[in-house]
């Protein structure tokens, strides 16, 4: 009895297809899906960075010394702090980090009141432009 190739390669696909139809889906998916709970994981956490870094900016704009410095230039510290929160994430945490670090310096005794109202106003500036740019 002598096999015909195209009988080797019809019976070849078809244990290939039978093969594929009896293995679960699952195995055959790609490793980089992200899963459904690992995407919600993310999205709390950059959540909960973004109020962090609210929080830090608005805190640090709501200090007496803040208020003063924003009220010198003819701004509205209310208008400032309402600004803040409709700023991008990548902005926010910039300013944050700013706003850190002057608090820092303050405390620190690196900068004194002048140089810290200045800050403020240069963060003040910032973002309203930011806010009227868009």
């Amino acid at each position: 009895m002598r096999l015909d190739p195209r009988q080797i390669i019809r019976a070849t696909l078809a244990l290939l297809l039978a093969t594929l139809f009896f293995l679960p889906g699952d195995l055959l998916a790609q490793n980089h899906v992200v899963s459904p709970s690992d995407l919600q994981k993310q999205v709390i956490s950059a959540s909960q960075t973004r109020e962090n870094n609210l929080q830090n900016v608005q805190k640090f704009l709501s200090t007496p010394v803040a208020e003063k410095a924003i009220k010198s230039a003819n701004m509205n510290p209310q208008q400032v702090k309402t600004a803040v929160s409709t700023l991008n994430d990548q902005e926010l945490a910039q300013l944050s980090a700013r706003a850190d670090k002057a608090q820092a310096d303050f405390a620190a005794g690196n900068l004194n009141d002048r140089d810290l109202i200045l800050i403020i106003l240069a963060i003040a500036v910032l973002v309203l432009i930011i806010v009227a740019v868009r």
